[in-house]
């Protein structure tokens, strides 16, 4: 009788262990009952031995207060895998009538294989199902240890037998406990330790599996990992957005239309927004029942919904960022009017297709103008005048046919870029079909109107693309008012512009060399402290005939000529020796220099520009180059190498003109620049205009997450300087500081300062120790004060 007690003890100590094991956080339980079970089949009978199981099992499971069901099962599985031990000892001819203990290493290793693979058998699979982990799964959790710590149990057992065997003592059994006790510890400490590594490494990965710019993946990717990281029923994250979001789920599959029951025990956790009193949704983890997390459960959970928060916020930011730059996009190419296409989609669509050639024909391009617009303006006012705009508008699109380019260029000016033409002549009765549909009286008002029209055909020449062809259609527009007729082609011989640009090209050869072309600067300043950082370098030219001739007229004719080498050569130099006369008077400022998308494509301009720095004995990051937005991807793949080599060489990269393209956000994945400007158009409006502030905002803040320095240009007053300033952009330049001048009037602008301070040329906004600036260039203050701004954007 002090065996049976003994083993019923044993029974209840080992079945105790067990319960210890916490199945909801994913441990694995491991049953200590089976060295007791196989201690007590070598010396009494196997009925007993089930019997001793059984009741032990039940008591320990009362004294756990488990549910009757599992307690059921558990006390089932005991009774199975224990006469599954039973039933391998009578095969092998063990005596149970009393005595000694049977002590037979085989027969004992051979029934404890068989405990251990019965009690496997049967606890994985109720497992996997319990907390919905595939079998396969559940069965190779651990199994390293669990192979390594079966091992332990049989010796253990071994040993107790062993002890017996030669000690009949039965009040032996109940050291069985004590080592039973020892082990479970030595065991749940390994699978514990192991079980928290694997635990963090996943919610390390789901951290990064979060990191998305997508939020609605963000949203599903949390349903998804979330079940599996706290062994729970269910997730859903909810966005109090307009209109709300919900994504919920279970078992690492997406089903937003599931219902959850009633009475499910749901955990919430409660997702905060930039300003705390404003949450911006909730993340819920659902259970079958009542469950309490631990201090390190609650940690977990509290990291989780951190990084959740922190994604969905990324995500919401990135989303808003690309919606302004779509919005952006549509208006840098639309006309805000009539919703046409403006000037800059008109060029760049049509030097697409002049560049690339057209299969279904030839193109042509239709310049309009309507006739005495101005009197409509004036006799019915401004309003009446857009309404008679627009429906031109609309009439030109609904006469235009699939692959022309409607487009409207400002005031009362249109374009149409006639497409896929059998042969040119086909443009001049095209044309007329549109100006026709322009002569039905439009009503105004409560008054009836006609529209006229004078339209200029041109086609494309070998040369000059597609700012050629619209000055040649400008050209016959002209030709067809003058001449009183509705349509006119472009004739060469009428031409006395192109012969006039003929002069200028041939004078700019020569310009080159005799230094007639210049070059004037103006500063580019610090917002906050008015202090000059760099200066852009723009090119003039003084013509003994014509005098100072317009830039944008002279700088075509170079892109178009063979003259753009020398001409970009002949600029840098004198950037560079005017940079290095700066620095020897004490003011070392970065120049600079506008790049030609065409010198770009000239794989020998990166060593050129390195050759004059060094001849110039100028550090590579004393020069900046700014280039057009305008280039398009598939000048990306051929600049890309021009770019890189610039760039590593040390030479910094500026964007100009940010924003006012089409493609903002994919060339500057693609472009290493280190600065970006945003173009004037936005900065004089953004007083009047809340969307030119947003996009002026969004850059800033793009600028900023790039490590980019961010330069705002035509900044003209000081209402704009505050502005920009409070917005975070630190740098800009306009005539509010300075307009473009020679280099030997800016030094002595440095010289004279601003309120006593060499090289500002404005009051600071702020006490000197305010603030912290971070700008993207060095100060331009004297050597000899040797004071450094810090240094933004590499």
């Amino acid at each position: 009788m002090l065996a049976i007690a003994g083993l019923v003890v044993a029974s209840i100590a080992s079945s105790r262990v067990v319960l210890n094991v916490r199945i909801r956080s994913n441990n694995w339980g491991q049953s200590w009952t089976d060295i007791v079970v196989l201690i007590g089949l070598t010396f009494a009978p196997p009925p007993w031995v089930v019997l001793c199981t059984a009741v032990g099992g039940i008591i320990s499971r009362l004294i756990g207060r488990i549910s009757p069901l599992k307690m059921t099962f558990a006390v089932a599985k005991d009774i199975v895998w224990a006469s599954a031990g039973a039933a391998v000892l009578y095969a092998a001819g063990a005596d149970f009538r009393g005595g000694a203990p049977q002590f037979n290493v085989t027969v004992l290793a051979l029934a404890f294989l068989a405990l251990t693979l019965v009690d496997e058998l049967l606890a994985h699979p109720v497992i996997a199902l319990a907390t919905h982990t595939p079998l396969r799964q559940q069965f190779s959790r651990y199994v390293d240890i669990r192979i390594g710590f079966g091992a332990a149990r049989l010796v253990v057992a071994l040993f107790i037998v062993w002890l017996l065997s030669i000690n009949r003592d039965a009040q032996l059994l109940l050291v069985a406990p004590l080592l039973i006790l020892s082990l479970h510890l030595w065991y749940s400490g390994r699978i514990r330790k192991r079980d928290e590594r694997i635990s963090w490494q996943r919610l390390a990965s789901s951290a990064e599996a979060l990191n998305d710019v997508d939020l609605g993946r963000v949203m599903e990717v949390a349903v998804e990992w979330a079940p599996d990281l706290f062994s729970a029923d269910g997730a859903e994250v909810e966005l109090f957005s307009d209109p709300p979001r919900l994504v919920r789920g279970a078992g690492g599959k997406i089903d937003t239309e599931a219902e959850w029951p009633t009475d499910a025990f749901v955990i919430t956790t409660v997702l905060e927004g930039r300003a705390a009193k404003h949450p911006i949704g909730e993340f819920r983890l659902r259970f079958r029942g009542p469950v309490t997390l631990n201090e390190m459960e609650n940690y977990k959970l509290r990291t989780f919904a951190s990084a959740l928060n922190t994604a969905i916020h990324n995500a919401t930011a990135y989303t808003e960022l690309e919606r302004v730059a779509i919005v952006h996009a549509h208006d840098a190419a639309h006309d805000a009017l009539t919703g046409l296409a403006n000037r800059r989609q008109l060029l760049d669509q049509g030097k697409k297709l002049i560049s690339e050639g057209h299969s279904d024909g030839v193109v042509a391009l239709l310049l309009l103008d309507l006739n005495h617009f101005k009197e409509v303006n004036d006799t019915l006012g401004h309003a009446a005048g857009d309404e008679v705009l627009k429906e031109v508008a609309d009439r030109l699109l609904a006469v235009a046919r699939e692959g022309d380019l409607v487009s409207r260029l400002g005031g009362d000016e249109f374009a149409v870029l006639l497409t896929a033409l059998p042969a040119p002549a086909v443009a001049t009765h095209r044309a007329e079909r549109l100006i026709a549909a322009l002569q039905e009286p439009i009503e105004v008002e409560g008054m009836w109107i006609t529209v006229e029209a004078s339209g200029g055909i041109a086609t494309p020449t070998g040369t000059g693309g597609i700012a050629e062809l619209l000055r040649r259609a400008d050209v016959a527009m002209y030709q067809a008012k003058r001449s009183g007729q509705r349509i006119a082609t472009y004739s060469h011989a009428r031409d006395t512009a192109d012969l006039g640009r003929f002069a200028i090209a041939g004078g700019l050869s020569s310009a080159v060399a005799d230094g007639t072309l210049t070059v004037d600067f103006q500063p580019i300043v610090d917002l906050a402290s008015g202090e000059v950082l760099a200066a852009e370098t723009l090119a003039r030219w003084h013509h003994p005939d014509h005098g100072t001739v317009d830039p944008l007229r002279f700088l075509e004719t170079v892109e178009r000529s063979g003259l753009l080498p020398a001409f970009a050569e002949a600029v840098l130099d004198q950037a560079l020796l005017t940079c290095v006369s700066w620095r020897e008077a004490g003011f070392d400022l970065p120049v600079a220099v506008n790049v030609a998308p065409r010198s770009l494509l000239d794989p020998r301009f990166p060593g050129s520009v390195m050759t004059r720095l060094r001849t110039h004995d100028l550090p590579p990051d004393r020069l900046i180059l700014e280039l057009t937005e305008t280039l398009t991807i598939s000048q990306l793949e051929v600049v890309d190498r021009v770019l890189g080599r610039l760039r590593d060489e040390g030479v910094r990269l500026a964007l100009d003109d940010f924003g006012t393209g089409y493609s903002s956000l994919s060339v500057l994945s693609r472009i290493p620049v280190h600065e970006l400007k945003i173009d004037s158009e936005f900065v004089s409006a953004m007083e009047t205009s809340p969307e030119a502030g947003a996009v002026i905002r969004s850059t800033v803040d793009l600028g900023r997450s790039l490590n980019l320095a961010v330069v705002a240009e035509g900044v003209d007053s000081e209402p704009q300087r505050r502005a920009l300033w409070e917005l975070g952009c630190t740098a800009g330049q306009g005539h509010l500081f300075a307009r473009p001048m020679p280099a030997a009037r800016l030094l002595a602008l440095l010289h004279r300062g601003s309120g006593g301070r060499p090289g500002a040329l404005a009051p600071a906004l702020h006490d000197e120790g305010a603030v912290i600036r971070l700008s993207p260039h060095r100060r331009a203050v004297p050597r000899q004060r040797s004071e450094r701004l810090p240094h933004l954007g590499g």
